[in-house]
């Protein structure tokens, strides 16, 4: 089984606040998607450093954790390039782990 965390920008890169109604559309996305998903609303700084300028995030994250690895991964690839245009941003990180339940 592989679990998929989506770190989800809460500003537009001009300090503009994303509309509550994206955020919550993605929730919906996700969690028809793949029945079901872990949300952790309090907010997480994200720092990354490009071009010797330091940038800071603050972030949400959405999981998700499926057994069927490549349909999510084809899934979270075209949805991945809809949030970086919709959202307005460079990069969207999407980490993919192997996990096991018991």
């Amino acid at each position: 089984m592989k679990e998929y965390d989506i770190f989800i920008p809460l500003y537009y890169n001009d300090g503009r606040a994303i509309e509550a109604q994206k955020l919550q559309e993605l929730q919906r996305l996700l969690r028809d998607h793949f029945d079901g998903l872990t949300f952790f609303p309090q907010p997480n700084e994200g720092f990354w450093t490009m071009a010797g300028v330091t940038y800071r995030d603050e972030i949400v994250i959405y999981r998700v954790i499926t057994s069927n690895e490549s349909q999510a991964r084809q899934f979270l690839t075209g949805l991945k390039e809809h949030l970086k245009t919709e959202l307005a941003q460079e990069e969207i990180l999407i980490v993919a782990r192997d996990v096991e339940t018991l």
